[in-house]
């Protein structure tokens, strides 16, 4: 008995490796960073992704952002002081995507990505909470959906199976023309 559980043993160690190497997908969550172009507004929220190989250098990816309040300030003068007050604008955005992303071999890669899918903007009273997260993700259909094009690029770099990525796209929405607005995610993947 104890002679196969040393078989077994052994043979996890030796496999482990080759498996792991396949590198089948990655999941990982990001800080986003949004440039509302036609407003010069900036957006900052969280998200997450994954990624499935499809062939050894091609993923296929999903993800998903929402973009909290942005808050912005306003001054005031009062009889010669300066007064400033910060207000909710209660503008929310919601992003999904979906593509194909081409990456180089690598504990360090570099990646291009081309996706596809929606952008929802939404005024909501509401904190920024889990459930209007929820509520949003529930009323896509009746709420104000744009198309979304987004090519982007980046690097991640991975030590074992946990890593950091970070990349920069166009995120092109198409709403009476197409608007070009930047964005930047960070954050830690991991790699299955």
């Amino acid at each position: 008995m104890k002679r196969i559980a040393l078989l077994i043993v052994v043979a996890g160690v030796c496999i482990a490796p080759a498996a792991h190497a396949q590198n089948h997908g990655e999941v990982g969550a990001f800080v986003d960073y949004f440039r509302l172009h036609e407003t010069g507004s900036n957006f900052a929220g969280l998200g997450g992704r994954a990624a499935i190989n499809i062939v050894p250098n091609v993923q296929i990816e999903a993800e998903m952002a929402y973009d909290f309040n942005r808050v912005f300030t306003e001054n005031f003068t009062n009889t010669g002081t300066g007064v400033v007050t910060v207000q909710r604008s209660n503008i929310r955005v919601l992003h999904g995507m979906f593509g194909p992303k081409l990456q180089t071999r690598g504990p360090v890669r570099v990646f291009v990505t081309v996706k596809g899918g929606f952008t929802n903007f939404r005024f909501d009273s509401r904190p920024a909470t889990f459930s209007t997260f929820t509520s949003s993700v529930d009323n896509l259909r009746s709420g104000n959906v744009n198309a979304t094009f987004y090519p982007g690029g980046g690097v991640e770099a991975f030590l074992g199976p946990i890593g950091l990525r970070v990349d920069v796209g166009d995120e092109i929405i198409f709403a009476h023309g197409a608007h070009h607005n930047w964005k930047v995610t960070f954050g830690p993947q991991i790699r299955f």
